[in-house]
């Protein structure tokens, strides 16, 4: 082929390209963190994989490569190109194919099943654009008991390992047949780990004051009765739950706890948790458009019983 025309028809599927990117960011205005690719970093942070492994030369399907290490901002979950700066190198890639030039293997992390581009974020995007179903890769492999299914969404990934995590945490501490309640969930991941420090925290308080230590069960139980639910109760009070929406109850019990440890070293151990909590409320409770103004009006209703208040001592002076 003639090199002006294998440029002009590079140009035309950079543009295709660069097009459907734009298309699928059009599509999920109202979720744009759905069209956007996954970061490998996001998802190593996730999975805390124990250990990499050479894998070598593979034949990987592009189906699997969901991210990227470095240039996740630069391709959309589809792999279509975001920038118009790539295009010189992206055409250049797209070129060797029309050539039946052999590209160098591109480089890839496994995590979980899935795959995330090292190196190559160029040539994968080429590939995905031009529909082939499998590429040769230089695989390292990232050990995580966790094990994601294909096509998922970093918000489905979320998903995913909270739900392993409160397998395994309901799983080694036995936490529902010993308090039966079953609905200790987070919308992030690693909050059982907190949990699991609490329950820790709580029996090491608990054996200071006895000469021998409690089990584990009997921990979990007080901690339970004595900190899980006074504290919810506090919540649920208040109705905090209402003001950070999609969040759940145990996630509220993680930030009001925090909030109220950094009151207690401010203020001293004697700070009571109602304080805490109508504290936590004013500060980071997002109020409803009704209440807002409500409050307004009392605040401004106030400053002039306050106002009145003075003239009148004015006067009487």
């Amino acid at each position: 082929m003639e090199q002006g025309y294998l440029s002009a028809q590079a140009d035309d599927d950079f543009t295709k390209a660069r097009n459907k990117a734009l298309f699928n960011e059009l599509q999920h205005l109202l979720n744009p963190e759905e069209a956007k690719l996954i970061s490998f970093a996001d998802i190593k942070k996730m999975l805390k994989p124990s250990n990499e492994v050479y894998k070598g030369m593979q034949v990987v399907p592009i189906s699997l490569i969901v991210g990227s290490e470095g240039r996740y901002k630069d391709f959309d979950n589809h792999f279509f190109p975001k920038r118009n700066f790539l295009k010189t190198r992206w055409e250049h890639v797209d070129m060797a194919h029309y050539q039946d030039i052999t590209l160098p293997p591109v480089s890839l992390y496994e995590l979980g099943g899935l795959y995330f581009v090292r190196d190559g974020n160029h040539r994968v995007s080429v590939a995905k654009m031009k529909g082939i179903e499998n590429i040769d890769a230089e695989v390292v492999s990232l050990q995580s008991e966790i094990k994601l299914k294909p096509g998922s969404s970093k918000e489905q990934i979320v998903r995913q390992v909270i739900e392993y995590e409160k397998r395994v945490f309901y799983a080694e501490t036995s936490f529902g047949d010993i308090t039966d309640f079953w609905c200790l969930n987070f919308t992030t991941p690693g909050q059982y780990d907190i949990i699991y420090s609490h329950i820790l925290c709580h029996k090491y308080y608990i054996n200071s004051t006895k000469k021998e230590e409690i089990p584990m069960e009997e921990a979990i139980l007080s901690w339970f009765h004595k900190v899980y639910l006074p504290v919810t109760k506090a919540i649920e009070n208040l109705r905090i739950l209402k003001s950070f929406k999609g969040r759940t109850l145990s996630d509220l019990y993680v930030y009001l706890t925090k909030h109220w440890d950094e009151l207690k070293a401010k203020f001293g151990n004697d700070f009571p948790l109602e304080a805490a909590a109508e504290d936590f409320l004013r500060q980071y409770g997002r109020l409803s458009l009704y209440r807002k103004i409500k409050n307004s009006l009392a605040r401004s209703k106030m400053k002039k019983n306050l106002q009145s208040a003075e003239h009148k001592a004015i006067f009487k002076c």
